[in-house]
């Protein structure tokens, strides 16, 4: 298997400004299936399989519970925009902003399920892929998606990511019909009780082990 040969997507729409302005809950379920742009150097396309949704101000482990700050300002801005934090002191995590200007609300990548430039992602990622069992070493976790995407809060926070002139985007190639699984969210220790993850059931490259749900 040549992994650099994996089909590109040619007709990727980017997602329009108003997909992202309303509440981060039924944005995150929608955005299954759609599909993350990198443009430069080479173009990176990786499917949406995993995300969990932030409520704002109102949800404890929302990083705008505490009010507006410098930090998150992003998640009050226009909808449709990149806010990536650092964590753990080693590796970033891409949100998007949601809901209308003045109200918090974002959704995070938890997974992807990697589409073209694997090669560029594995360089990226400092690893070597020698088959298809390997692919979920990329893309499968916040931190791991950042990475193979060149994520950085420098880079990219703040990015538009409905505009398909940004280096950082998000489309829709037409992806069909998908079951979606929702379970509570994983890797935090406040209101970890919400059903507020959502992710493509039976798909690989879904990170962590609670799939359970409706």
């Amino acid at each position: 298997m040549n992994l650099s040969q994996l089909p590109i997507l040619a007709d990727i729409r980017p997602l329009n400004r108003e997909f992202f302005a309303r509440d981060s809950r039924r944005v995150a379920r929608a955005l299954l299936g759609k599909v993350l742009v990198r443009e430069e150097p080479v173009r990176l396309t990786a499917r949406i399989v995993e995300v969990e949704a932030y409520l704002g101000e109102e949800d404890p482990a929302a990083h705008a519970a505490s009010g507006r700050t410098a930090r998150n300002a992003v998640l009050f801005g226009p909808p449709g925009h990149a806010y990536v934090y650092f964590i753990y002191g080693n590796h970033y995590c891409l949100n998007v902003s949601c809901e209308r200007e003045g109200k918090a609300g974002g959704v995070l990548f938890r997974a992807l399920e990697p589409i073209s430039g694997i090669e560029e992602m594995a360089q990226a990622r400092g690893i070597k892929i020698r088959g298809p069992k390997d692919l979920p070493k990329l893309t499968s976790g916040p931190g791991r998606l950042s990475e193979a995407f060149g994520i950085t809060r420098a880079r990219d926070n703040g990015c538009d990511l409905a505009a398909a002139a940004s280096s950082l985007w998000i489309g829709d190639d037409g992806y069909g019909s998908h079951r979606v699984r929702v379970t509570p969210r994983i890797g935090i220790t406040k209101a970890i009780d919400q059903p507020l993850r959502y992710l493509l059931a039976g798909n690989r490259f879904v990170s962590g082990r609670n799939t359970s749900g409706s």
